[in-house]
This record gives structure tokens, sequence and C-alpha cells, in this order.
């Protein structure tokens, strides 16, 4: 059985999570899942990735920790010690939403029920996140069983609710509902099911989008939060002519001079 389910409309891909009967994320799935996004970006007819959940009200409860109490056992019985002088390399989970975040299409998690720990580290490395309303519960709880967020948790959710709420959310190890986490800025909205039918209007008016834009529009949001302003700005006013001059820009810039279309469309 694949744990990553693959379905094609149009130039939208929906990528499934499907790991029965918890849907957790585990080492399988992270192999099968490198391999579909390697692909998936590198297919020029794809313009919109679009994750969710195959599992009802899930999805991706959270990392196997079976996985990582056996990684434990596996690092104490060698003695081993860690230090912030001698960095971890990344693992493969890492590398994959470095290169969600890094791609120049845009990402989508449909969000259709619990994500919590590694799941809810993957929504974040998403562009956009919908959540579905309903008795589900997201953020990263790792606190709990003595551990922290390990793929990004602390660092990306402090980008999206601040230093103090992403405090106060990882120390007390609460999570929260769809609605509480489109208050917070966790997610972009909460909404009505099915989140799907939402995610893919969305992809469908991003794949309408001029994809060398979007490319661009993207790099320069993703990397202004760790970017100086002044150099900030001249990436911007270099892409800005880039786009000027792209067959796509002259076209539709035309088109507006020439009243047939409006700034709008």
């Amino acid at each position: 059985m694949s744990r990553i389910e693959i379905e094609r409309r149009d130039a939208v891909a929906i990528i499934r999570f499907n790991n029965p009967p918890k849907g957790y994320m585990n080492a399988a799935m992270v192999g099968e899942l490198d391999t579909a996004v390697d692909a998936l970006l590198a297919d020029n007819s794809v313009r919109v990735l679009v994750f969710t959940g195959a599992l009802k009200g899930v999805f991706v409860e959270h990392y196997d920790v079976s996985e990582l109490v056996a990684l434990s056992e596996k690092l104490r019985a060698k003695g081993a010690s860690f230090s912030l002088d001698r960095p971890s390399p990344e693992s493969a989970y890492h590398k994959i939403l470095t290169k969600l975040e890094a791609a120049p299409k845009p990402v989508i998690a449909a969000i259709n029920g619990t994500a919590m720990g590694g799941g809810f580290e993957f929504c974040m490395a998403c562009d956009i996140r919908l959540a579905e309303r309903g008795p589900y519960w997201l953020g990263q709880p790792e606190i709990n069983i003595g551990i922290l967020a390990g793929a990004g948790g602390t660092q990306r959710l402090v980008r999206l609710v601040g230093e103090a709420r992403a405090l106060e959310l990882s120390l007390m190890g609460r999570t929260v509902s769809p609605d509480e986490a489109a208050a917070l800025g966790m997610v972009h909205a909460a909404v009505d099911g099915p989140v799907l039918d939402h995610a893919l209007a969305m992809a469908k008016r991003l794949a309408g989008q001029p994809p060398k834009a979007v490319a661009h529009i993207k790099r320069l949001v993703r990397s202004a939060v760790e970017t100086p302003l002044s150099k900030g700005l001249a990436n911007e006013r270099t892409l800005f002519l880039d786009l000027a001059v792209s067959d796509d820009g002259h076209r539709l810039m035309g088109e507006f001079v020439a009243g047939k279309r409006t700034i709008r469309d």
C-alpha cells in the first residue's frame, strides 16, 4: 500500500497522506514523500501542490513516537551527546520541508483534521494553510512527552504568531482548534468542510497566475524576514524588471492598457 497518494486535476497535484490506522508520519512515509515531492516539483505541467489527509479527521496526527524512542535508545547506547557547537545534520524530513518552502510553485495544506507535532510542522512549511472546522487539534505539544518540535516548529511558529505566543503554546504544549488557529495566525482560515474544496478553488486561481511571477513573488516574500531591507528591495527591483520584460508580463500589461482586462482580473 502506498502511503502517499497522488491525484492530478489539470495543473493541480493533490497529495494525500495515507498511513492507517493512526495517520502518523514515519520513515517509510517520508521516503515516499521525498520521491513524490521531487517528481512533482520537476514536472512543469504541475503548477500547484495541495497536501491533505486520506484518513477522516486526520491530516498527519504527528510523527510516530515509537520511531523516536528507537532512535533515542540507539543514541543512548552509543553514549551520544549533543552540543550547539556541533549542529546535527538535516534529516530527509527536514530537507523535504525546506524544498517545499523554496519551491517556485505554491504549496497548500488542506488540513482536514488533526495535525500536531511533525504534522503541523509540515503545514507550517506550506505557503497556504486552510483548516477544516471540527473537533480537531493543531499545534506543537512535544514538550508533553519531554522533547521539543524538531522539524522547524520552534522557528516557523514564531514567524507566524510572534515570540510571546509561540513560547506560550510550545511551553504549555497547548494545541488549539481550527478557529483559534485562524485567530492566532497559525492558519490562514478555518473553513466549513470539506476543506479540499476550498483549497482546490484557491489552487485553480493560483494555477492560472503567470508562473514566473508566482515564483518571483514567493521567493521574495519567503526570504524577506532574513534579508536586510536594502538587499530585499534591490532583489525586488530586479525581479520586477525581469517580469516586466517577460512574455506574460508584457502581454498582460498590454491587455490592461488596451482595456481588455482590469488590474483586479
